[in-house]
Formats: structure tokens, sequence, C-alpha cells
């Protein structure tokens, strides 16, 4: 049976005296919250703490289809499940409550073989299946527990089943490894994907074959962070990680050697580097391979990056967590500062953008948590603190040096060439029509009266939704720049990262 239900995209711009918006929020939270079965189930939750809203921090997204997946780290007590999703088809909620994906018993805490315990950026495959790394660790530095090895878990998306579990070999690793980041390659059928892993804290990059279930771990001196930018400085807070190494990963179009480029950085660094996945791809090349790595070129200053992601046009979008920004670069261009441009910025929605994903029909994902404050300080719960924002690929790009010259080039038409034409539901819920401050719902201009969906009710005029945002009843409440206590409060954090040491077990599918 197909849905005729619809996405009401929130759609008021917000204006800055610095820039014009182009990201839309689309959901907003003070707190998280979960969905359950019934309320005796919530309520037993929150007094045992199996629930602690106050403990969640969202980090990663991923979009498929109807499906709106956010990773939550198990880094406090009190998080039901660290892989979730909203239902896109659903009834809109400003902040909706998350569901475990694909259940909570999926989500067991402690459980090596069928649960998860930490899951961090996850990415789905046109093949439809959602790869998601368990580091397997329960809290955070240095209080951290390492509850079961990181393991490689693999969803078909069609079945909800999780198809495969993969646990990293002895040699993938060191006492150090902490593993945030995974991008894919897949190459010209879904058994010829591969996937590729930064090793922040251990300065590797783990490659995984699905054909051959077998992974291998490369080293080079570009995984390294630069002691020379270990500064932050990010919603009024000063702190240092000089230690963190490699970490946002993404990978080009099919270049004409047939090989895909992988497009990486590390965290404490301002530069962008790169190899071929010809080299990647091959377990021999893990020695002898140093001069194959090179220098793209500098961002600039401030320009430290948690996530980036490269669409089928080559332009690379990334998060600029010291500007509270989105980046993009073209690389048609040289990868210079004079080519790196502003998609976006947001003072105070964009404040630690931790996660940006583009979908299949090129809309634009966005996460912001505020995670140093998180992590460093205090949040304010009676503000707003984690932002999901969207927008289309284009509109993001529009007057920027990023803007593509040519035209989308389809790749691997092989694999669910037809996914739109065979979705329509899905493939039209998100194509954003925007008209001065307002997005419309596909097919509805500003002189024509809005369709009538029951699910929703009734639509405000013109199909203009006014800006919404609060889990909890706040009067008056305002979004407004974080501000500590003190100006800046200086000093060495204890780095985000969860580090520590654990057994591997023997791989099992």
């Amino acid at each position: 049976m197909k849905m005729d239900t619809r996405i009401i995209i929130l759609c008021c711009l917000v204006s800055f005296a610095s820039a014009a918006v182009k990201l839309q929020e689309l959901y907003s939270w003070n707190v998280l919250d979960w969905n359950y079965p019934d309320p005796y189930s919530k309520q037993l939750a929150l007094q045992t703490g199996a629930l602690i809203p106050e403990n969640a921090l969202p980090v990663g997204i991923e979009r498929w289809r109807n499906k709106l997946f956010v990773s939550v780290p198990r880094w406090r007590a009190g998080i039901p499940a660290t892989l979730n999703y909203i239902p896109l088809d659903a009834p809109y909620e400003p902040s909706p409550k998350l569901n475990p994906y694909p259940s909570y018993e999926a989500n067991e805490l402690g459980n090596c073989q069928t649960g998860l315990n930490t899951v961090y950026r996850i990415k789905a495959d046109k093949c439809d299946r959602l790869w998601v790394l368990d580091v397997g660790t329960y809290g955070y530095d240095p209080n951290v527990t390492n509850l079961c090895p990181y393991a490689l878990n693999v969803y078909d998306l069609n079945t909800d089943q999780r198809i495969r579990r993969y646990v990293f070999r002895p040699e993938d690793i060191v006492s150090t490894t902490f593993i945030a980041n995974i991008a894919l390659d897949e190459g010209s059928s879904c058994e010829d994907t591969f996937a590729y892993f930064s090793d922040e804290l251990g300065y590797g990059l783990i490659a995984y074959s699905w054909q051959q279930n077998k992974s291998w771990r490369f080293t080079h001196g570009f995984f390294m962070p630069d002691p020379l930018v270990g500064d932050f400085n990010i919603a009024g807070l000063n702190f240092q990680w000089s230690s963190e190494g490699i970490f946002g990963i993404t990978t080009s179009p099919i270049g004409p050697d047939g090989y895909r480029t992988l497009y990486f950085s590390p965290l404490t660094s301002n530069t962008e580097f790169a190899v071929s996945t010809r080299i990647l791809r091959d377990e021999r090349k893990v020695t002898g391979s140093y001069r194959d790595f090179y220098v793209v070129g500098p961002r600039g200053a401030n320009t430290h990056t948690t996530a980036k992601v490269m669409d089928e046009t080559g332009v690379q979008l990334f998060s600029l967590i010291d500007q509270n920004a989105i980046g993009c670069w073209n690389s048609a261009l040289p990868h210079k500062p004079q080519n790196i441009a502003l998609a976006d910025k947001d003072d105070v929605g964009l404040i630690f953008p931790s996660d940006v994903k583009i979908d299949e029909i090129r809309n634009v994902w966005v996460m912001s948590d505020r995670m140093p404050v998180f992590l460093e300080s205090d949040l304010d719960y009676s503000d707003i603190n984690f932002r999901i924002y969207t927008a289309p690929l284009k509109q993001l790009l529009a007057g920027t040096v990023c803007e593509p010259t040519a035209p989308v080039v389809k790749i691997n038409p092989t694999i669910n060439d037809n996914l739109i034409a065979q979705q329509p539901i899905y493939g039209s819920a998100i194509g954003l029509v925007s008209n001065a401050n307002q997005v419309f719902l596909p097919g509805v201009g500003a002189s024509t009266a809005p369709p009538t969906f029951p699910a929703f009710g009734i639509l405000p005029e013109n199909n203009n939704i006014p800006r919404t945002s609060s889990y909890i009843n706040f009067s008056n409440q305002r979004s407004l720049p974080f501000v500590p206590g003190d100006p800046i409060r200086t000093g060495t954090s204890n780095r985000w990262p969860i580090r520590g040491r654990y057994q591997v077990s023997e791989n099992v599918q």
C-alpha cells in the first residue's frame, strides 16, 4: 500500500545581520526523549534510571527514504538506545521523540552479540544497507568501560534485519583506538563495496571489504594532529584538543580510472589530505604506499572539521566547528582558502555542527548539538540545544564559489537506478520549493491553495509553517547564543573521544 502522507517542512527562515540563512530548521530539542510502547514502560524507565533525557546528546544523522537516523552515544547513563530514527512520513512534530532502531532489544547495553553499545556516525548505501559501527564502549573518558569489541553491524533497511556483524581484527586496532567516522566506497555492484573507518586517537585508517569480509589497517603521518592548531574556541569556551588525528572522511565520485578518492583531515588540523581508493582497496598496499597519500591543500585559519561529505558533482560540504558554519569546496577548483566558502552560518543554531549528509535526492541534512558545552560545561535545558536542518544542495551552494559547473553524472546506474521513480512519496517528500522566507510542500506554491492531509489536520494559510521548537513548555522561550558564567573558560579538556582497552573476539557474520 502506498503511503498517502507528506512531510511538512518547517519553513520560516531566520535572518541574521551577517548572512541570510539557507538551511531550514526542521527539528529541535531542549532535551531528547524516546517513544515507549506504553506509559508504564516510560515511567519505569525514568524511575530506574534507564532513561535520563538530560544525559543524551545526538551526534550523527543519516537519511534513508522515510527514516532519518539519529545516533546518541552512551557517554552517560540513561540512554535507552544508541541507534534511533525519526519517521519522516509521520505527522509532523517540531521536537519528535526518538524510536530505537531496529528495536530496544537490539540496542541492549553490554550484549556483544546482538546489541549495540555506542554508535557515532552511520551511512546508508545504494543497496539499502545501513552501515553501523558499534565502538563497544560505555561512559566518557576517563571513566569509560569497554564492554565489547569494535564491531561493524550492517542492516537490511527493507527488512530491518541485521545481515552481517564483523569484529575488527587485533591487527586493525591499537590501545588508543577511537573511531567515530565512516565512509563508503560503492563499486559496480552491491558486493563490490568497501568501508573506511578513521581511527582518530590511534592515527590509522581501517579498510573493510564486503566481498572478502576482511579488514586491514593503514598508518601514515598525514593521520597525525597538527600541534600548531590545537587551541579551540567554541560557544564561549576555550579548550585544547591537541591529540585528535584523522577524523572527517568522505569519498569522491568515481574517477576516469574507475576509482574514487578518499578525502580526509585530522580534527586538529586545517589541511585536507587524500588518497586513491585504488590503494585502500588493496591489502598489499598497507606497506610501501606512503607516497600515494598526498596533500590537497589548506582550508585557512579556524577550519577544524568533524564531518564531511561529497556529492556526485564533486562538491564537498564540511562542518566548520570554529565558525558555527557549514563550509564548501568544489573539487574542480584548487583547494585553497579563496576557493573555500561558507555555505551557511548561524551563531546560535549551528553551534558545533556535528554531522552533515547529502541524501539520494540531493538534500542536505545537518545536525548541531553544542557538544563542547555538554562535555566541558553545562547545557541550559530551558534553551534549544539540538537541531536538525535541511535544504536542497543547490540552494545551499547558490551564490558561492562552490556551485558546480557541470551537470550531475549518474554513477553506478545499475544500483537502484529507479529508486526515486519507484518511491514517489519518498522522492518528493523533502523536495523543498523555496520562496523568500517560506518553504512550500512539493507542488504547492504561494499562489496555490494548500492540499489537505488528514494526518496533519488543517494546515496554516499558504502552507507556511511557523518556526516552533520546544520539548518542554517554557514560557517565552527564546534561543540565544550560549554565554557561560565566565566570558572565556580556559584549560585543557579531557577530550570527548573515549579511549581504553578491550579484548577482541572472533569475527562473526
